[in-house]
């Protein structure tokens, strides 16, 4: 009878930690604020020519503003709604740029990705006499990147001679050869590369003398590589070891590279790795090859330019032609 009415007291306590748990769980889930994100895209035919539309203005109502943002560089929003706020309720979103016609969209929250396109505001003025259009042609991306080069500043030969007698009993007293029966002699030298210098392909070999009775004891590289390090062991009679090894002076070099942009329609694309620097776009305008630096404002003359990040920190560029430019 009491364990029956002990099971019953368990059963219960159980049944009101499990209430507890999906009452907390219920609490957690309405406090937390739901976010509609998506990309906003250039309207085209072509799929290749929808490309991401940078700075468009994305406001969210329900009759009064819950939320404002503004689509990245790869025409990436989010917008966050108030806590409360419920799935399947509805909400509207307003996209505006001035480059683009504006746009709204009445939608139930849910997590669909929402796509956006925008149709581009088209020029219904011809172009004036006094400024005709600007052909641009063969364009290419220039950039420099830094890297480690080691240009070869010599070699570097020096000799150890160990000078022993052989067959002399060891008799415990040290050095000993490796068995312990012969006396031995344990001689090291170094080389120093020089200021800024490093070794490569360092190597030690005998040279001379009753060499199969020798064992070489350290060979290292310190000081990041400029010191070479040698110790050995003979106990046979005189030998004589060779240090060789090729001397480099590591530099930090720019180097220039150069790559083409992918061009749709009225923009091209083009990628820079992280460590780039430096990036200009070379272009002929109307026939005459003119450099333009990128500099942080990404100012072209001839396009207007917004930059974004991959997720492998490499930096991506599209550039739009500005009104009366056309690729040649």
């Amino acid at each position: 009878m009491v364990r029956k009415h002990r099971l019953a007291i368990w059963v219960a306590v159980g049944a009101v930690v499990v209430g507890l748990c999906v009452a907390l769980a219920v609490v957690v889930h309405k406090r937390q604020r739901i976010a509609i994100q998506g990309s906003v895209i250039r309207q085209d035919t072509d799929p290749g020519k929808q490309s991401p539309v940078a700075g468009v203005q994305i406001t969210a109502t329900t009759g009064f503003t819950i939320d404002q943002t503004t689509s990245d560089a790869s025409g990436y929003f989010r917008v966050l709604l108030p806590r409360g706020f419920r799935r399947h309720q509805s909400v509207t979103l307003q996209f505006r740029h001035a480059e683009y016609q504006p746009m709204e969209v009445k939608e139930k929250v849910s997590d669909q990705l929402f796509v956006i396109h925008l149709q581009p505001i088209a020029s219904s003025r011809p172009p004036e006499p006094d400024h005709p259009t600007v052909f641009v042609s063969n364009v290419r991306i220039r950039y420099s990147v830094k890297t480690m080069t080691e240009p070869d500043v010599g070699s570097a030969v020096k000799t150890l001679q160990i000078a022993n007698v052989g067959n002399v009993p060891c008799q415990g007293r040290h050095p000993c050869s490796p068995d312990g029966d012969w006396k031995a002699t344990i001689a090291s030298t170094s080389i120093d590369a020089g200021d800024g210098n490093q070794f490569r392909n360092a190597r030690v070999s005998c040279i001379a003398g009753p060499c199969p009775f020798t064992r070489i004891e350290v060979e290292n590289l310190s000081n990041g590589g400029r010191i070479l390090n040698v110790s050995a062991r003979a106990w046979s009679d005189t030998v004589t070891f060779l240090l060789e090894a090729e001397v480099v002076h590591p530099m930090v070099s720019d180097i220039v590279r150069e790559s083409y942009p992918l061009i749709f329609g009225q923009a091209l694309s083009f990628s820079l790795p992280a460590t780039a620097e430096g990036p200009s776009v070379e272009a002929e305008i109307n026939g005459e090859a003119i450099i333009f630096p990128l500099g942080p404002d990404l100012y072209l003359s001839w396009a207007q330019c917004n930059l974004g990040t991959s997720k492998d920190l490499s930096k991506v560029y599209r550039c739009e032609l500005r009104p009366k430019c056309r690729f040649r």
